[in-house]
């Protein structure tokens, strides 16, 4: 360093002290980014989350009959589909498939999708992560021994659901199903009062939870003419979610 008159001060590096200076700040650089790395949260993969809706955008609905008991209104119902040409997804208990194997057939034989209630109508929020495991496993192996058709998507009873349950259905390859239009049929009001809840919310790719119930089946031709007249057309789950596989094959043959 050396001083001039003008009180300015002018620095002087050699090659040496120059190299040794940027040896000390690339240290220092490597230390601070090992110590961020050190101190950077793990943020672990998170798990799929629960399907409200269809993602075809498309005008159509999936009429979803959850099913644990009302077997005597199931044969009215299924004539009511096929007068309407409606296919829809029954997800079946286990144990009611037991009961019921030549319904599940009749139901699968005429078009509908068979998919996973759960072998027993239970609270799935209280059981453990090996339980919930079991509940599946059992009902789908049911439903594939009257079927053929393996299950792949899982409507837990009572819509209940928790870090349990969605990381179980994730590594069983199933996707967890709930609904965005709710009849609330369960509990047994007018028929009339079950077409308005569903017509006053209808949106593309509803997912519309039924049950099997007497007003559930007296509402049905009417509610089915309604949605056809609104435009819409009622298909099975699958047809209203789309995989981002399904999307991909759909943009490659658009782009050529």
């Amino acid at each position: 360093m050396h001083k001039r008159g003008d009180g300015m001060r002018i620095f002087f590096f050699t090659k040496k002290g120059f190299i040794r200076g940027m040896s000390g700040f690339v240290f220092l650089g490597l230390l601070a980014f090992i110590f961020l790395q050190m101190i950077k949260p793990q943020v672990a993969a998170v798990p799929a989350q629960a399907i409200y809706q269809g993602n075809s955008g498309q005008k159509t609905v999936a009429l979803c009959i959850n099913v644990d008991w009302g077997e005597e209104f199931i044969p009215a119902m299924l004539e009511a589909f096929k007068a309407n040409d409606a296919k829809v997804t029954f997800f079946v208990t286990g144990r009611w498939a037991e009961k019921n194997p030549d319904l599940v057939r009749q139901m699968h034989e005429e078009g509908h999708s068979i998919q996973n209630h759960g072998y027993k109508h239970v609270h799935f929020n209280n059981l453990s992560g090996e339980q919930a495991r079991e509940q599946i496993v059992k009902g789908g192996r049911i439903i594939k021994e009257l079927t053929g058709k393996e299950s792949v998507y899982f409507a837990p009873p009572y819509g209940e659901f928790n870090t349990n349950v969605v990381t179980v259905s994730e590594k069983l390859h199933y996707k967890l199903i709930m609904w965005s239009i709710d009849t609330i049929d369960w509990q047994k009001p007018p028929a009339d009062t079950i077409i308005k809840r569903v017509m006053n919310q209808l949106h593309n790719d509803a997912i519309i939870l039924m049950h099997p119930t007497q007003p559930t089946a007296e509402a049905l031709p009417e509610l089915m003419t309604q949605i056809s007249a609104s435009g819409y057309q009622m298909k099975t789950l699958d047809q209203i979610i789309i995989t981002d596989n399904e999307k991909k094959d759909k943009n490659e043959k658009a782009n050529h």
